[in-house]
């Protein structure tokens, strides 16, 4: 774990000695308001702000005032989804504790730390497993003062980093543009289905905001349950097909990851990686998965975990605490995906509401008593048609960005540890592209 890496003529240093790392402040109750700045948590690295951040108007150390485009590390939490290096992304904040904001010294490079790290990712999360406790570990300054690491010259550490921004920098947009896509259909999801917005303007007379092929579709007024006169209710459940992962165990994991690998919340959130069980087990068809599945995790943190994904990273096996969601021909897949992700905000309320140890739940039972409006045919298809192309961008921009990251990857390694020279690097980028 501490094993030196980095090439030979590298001038050899330690993970501490390249930055200054200073901790977040432990944010109580007391400290939180209605407004001010955000206070950013493990959860705002993963999820970005959410209405379950906190807020504070309070005034604090300066050194943990993050700003957008700040290099943050979680050193504690789940080894495999929290131990990690990020890029802050969102809104000026304060930095809660059990984070490091990230200065690194004269003469490092800050792309380049930020790779480094990033491809110390794997030995990062070995050291936290090493240390976990019920279901967390831990990375300590200590940790960063024993891991010896090559320090090359700043014009090389620059040319590493120019080969690796371009990859990164793709990775970023794609995030932010299925971001904004998601955003727009859900705000014509919200809007249509769940508001009743164009219906509601219509009974109170107000100007038509849709194109009339859309706008005539909806009905004039509301009937006595404040719904569109004709529409109807279903339960969540009904909109598709659910099947929960198989209950796979250590006895059926290969020791070599031989086979498919076994999908957990762990990788919904960080794809395949080197902790990843696989089998050959094959305990039932309906629990192998592809490409593009439509997957809900409904156990877990209830604001991190409780969340609809789609999968981008091949065949597999669905392991339980996860439903398989499939087409049964009361919506198409986009509907699907977007009513789920609409409810995003009230399953985790479910699952808070139930929460032991941190963890909670959704069951079918609640996808069963949850009830979600049924609008005609015409004005789902209508929807389709508009959502329709954003969504299946959005799947067209995982699938590009696990390609990416599959080349960064690839590509890490071979500059991080000096295989790769200076003079070496535009070829290796060409190689790739």
């Amino acid at each position: 774990m501490y094993k030196y890496v980095g090439a030979d003529h590298w001038t050899r240093t330690t993970v501490f000695d390249l930055a200054r790392w200073k901790n977040g402040l432990a944010f109580k109750n007391i400290n939180f308001s209605s407004s001010g700045r955000p206070v950013i948590k493990i959860a705002e690295l993963k999820s970005g702000i959410t209405n379950q951040t906190k807020f504070t108007d309070g005034q604090y150390d300066k050194r943990v005032f993050v700003r957008k485009g700040d290099m943050l590390f979680s050193w504690s939490g789940n080894p495999d989804t929290s131990i990690n290096v990020f890029r802050w992304g969102g809104p000026e904040g304060w930095l809660n504790q059990h984070i490091y904001k990230i200065t690194p010294h004269d003469g490092i490079d800050e792309d380049f730390l930020f790779f480094l790290l990033r491809w110390l990712r794997p030995r990062f999360a070995e050291i936290a497993r090493n240390k976990q406790t019920t279901g967390l570990g831990h990375v300590t300054l200590q940790d960063f003062k024993n891991m010896m690491v090559g320090r090359p010259e700043m014009e090389e550490q620059r040319a590493i980093a120019s080969c690796l921004c371009p990859l990164q920098d793709k990775i970023n947009i794609n995030v932010q543009t299925n971001e904004t896509l998601e955003r727009m259909a859900l705000s014509f999801f919200k809007d249509w289905f769940v508001e009743f917005g164009p219906t509601r303007a219509k009974a109170e007379g107000q100007a038509r905001y849709l194109a009339a092929e859309f706008w005539d579709l909806f009905p004039d007024s509301l009937d006595d349950a404040d719904k569109p006169v004709g529409w109807g209710e279903r339960p969540v459940y009904a909109i598709a097909d659910y099947v929960n992962g198989a209950a796979y165990k250590s006895m059926h994991f290969t020791p070599d990851r031989e086979g498919l690998p076994v999908i957990k919340i762990a990788e919904l959130k960080s794809g395949v990686t080197a902790n990843t069980k696989f089998t050959t087990t094959d305990l039932g068809g309906k629990y192998l998965i592809d490409t593009e599945e439509i997957l809900f995790s409904w156990s877990g943190n209830p604001d991190t975990s409780i969340d609809t994904f789609i999968w981008d990273d091949g065949p597999a096996w669905l392991n339980q605490h996860i439903f398989r969601v499939r087409k049964n021909g009361n919506a198409s897949r986009p509907f699907i995906y977007f009513q789920l992700r609409q409810l995003k905000p009230i399953f985790s309320e479910i699952a808070r509401n139930k929460q032991t140890t941190g963890l909670g739940h959704v069951t079918a039972r609640d996808m069963k008593e949850l009830m979600v409006s049924d609008p005609p045919q015409a004005i789902a298809e209508a929807f389709d048609g508009l959502a329709g192309p954003l969504f299946q961008r959005i799947v067209s921009n995982l699938l590009e960005n696990r390609t990416l990251a599959g080349t960064l990857d690839l590509l890490l390694p071979k500059f991080m540890s000096g295989d790769i020279r200076l003079r070496d690097a535009e070829k290796a980028v060409e190689a790739v592209a």
